[in-house]
């Protein structure tokens, strides 16, 4: 990649930061969507739950990458949590869409790099999904589906779009696996319900290198799973950091605790998700952690 003007939102997440890092080490010009005040050159201000961001602030960057949005995992689903899930997705990717769209032909930047989620195919069981199946059924699928067709002003206005469909990223700072680390290093950890669901799973290097390939690559649109391309069963891959982290792995959280403190959301945890990141892989990616102990590894530093 050229060095290039790229616009981040949600560059203080757990991607979008290392993202940014990343960007930044080799050189490209960052431009970070922020919620207040721009306080230099290199911020522009948004609101993505009111819908509205400064145009003029895209204007000339090579790409816009949008990466931010609620936390899925952070609290209980009530209706208002949901609802604020909802409005951040959509209407804050509505926003970037038209704003992009809005500028002269010459100013509109070349890609939209829309963040997604595996949430699409919503329970898969054992059956392995890749980007040619349909939408699931649930909230978390309906969510995406809205949240991916925000984007249509930007597409409509011929801006190479892309969606990554994220796994979940193995990582210390943040995410489902930032809640595991602690516990499996105070030898808490252990699977959850029988432990037979799948995980789809990617490391945050690979996630952080997959956005740049989509970025970089003129002749990718649409959807790609963001995932390593050998999902594990939730058992295996308690079993996997029991082994790295020389820990023991005694511990089972019962489906109905889970479902008792999570509500809802439990039955994404408990869920089956066996997703394959094809067009990724037929794209030319290589992961750098494809397999779960060195993403783990890699994560646990």
């Amino acid at each position: 990649m050229e060095h290039s003007r790229i616009a981040v939102a949600g560059s203080s997440g757990l991607i979008g930061s290392a993202l940014v890092r990343s960007l930044r080490a080799d050189g490209h010009e960052v431009v970070r969507l922020v919620r207040r005040v721009p306080g230099s050159k290199d911020e522009v201000r948004w609101d993505p739950e009111g819908g509205t961001v400064d145009a003029a602030g895209l204007a000339g960057c090579d790409a816009v990458v949008n990466l931010a949005g609620a936390n899925v995992g952070s609290r209980r689903w009530t209706e208002a949590y949901k609802t604020k899930l909802r409005c951040g997705r959509v209407r804050g990717t509505t926003a970037l869409a038209k704003a992009m769209a809005s500028l002269p032909p010459e100013e509109r930047p070349r890609v939209f790099v829309n963040g997604s989620a595996i949430g699409y195919y919503g329970e898969t069981g054992e059956r392995t999904v890749d980007e040619s199946a349909p939408p699931g059924e649930g909230f978390l699928p309906s969510l995406v589906v809205d949240w991916e067709g925000a984007a249509a002003p930007a597409q409509e206005a011929g801006v190479r779009t892309v969606f990554t469909r994220t796994g979940l990223v193995v990582a210390r700072e943040g995410g489902a696996w930032g809640r595991l680390f602690p516990l499996f290093k105070a030898g808490l950890g252990g699977r959850m319900g029988n432990g037979r669901q799948y995980w789809s799973f990617v490391s945050l290097h690979d996630e952080v290198a997959a956005i740049r390939h989509l970025i970089d690559r003129g002749d990718l649109s649409g959807p790609f799973n963001v995932t390593a391309p050998h999902p594990l069963t939730n058992r295996e891959i308690t079993e996997a950091m029991g082994r790295v982290l020389r820990r023991p792995t005694l511990f089972t959280v019962p489906a109905p605790v889970l479902q008792t403190v999570l509500g809802e959301m439990a039955g994404d945890v408990l869920g089956s998700q066996r997703v394959l990141p094809t067009r990724l892989s037929e794209s030319g990616f290589t992961f750098a952690f494809p397999e779960i102990e060195g993403a783990i590894r890699a994560a646990a530093g």
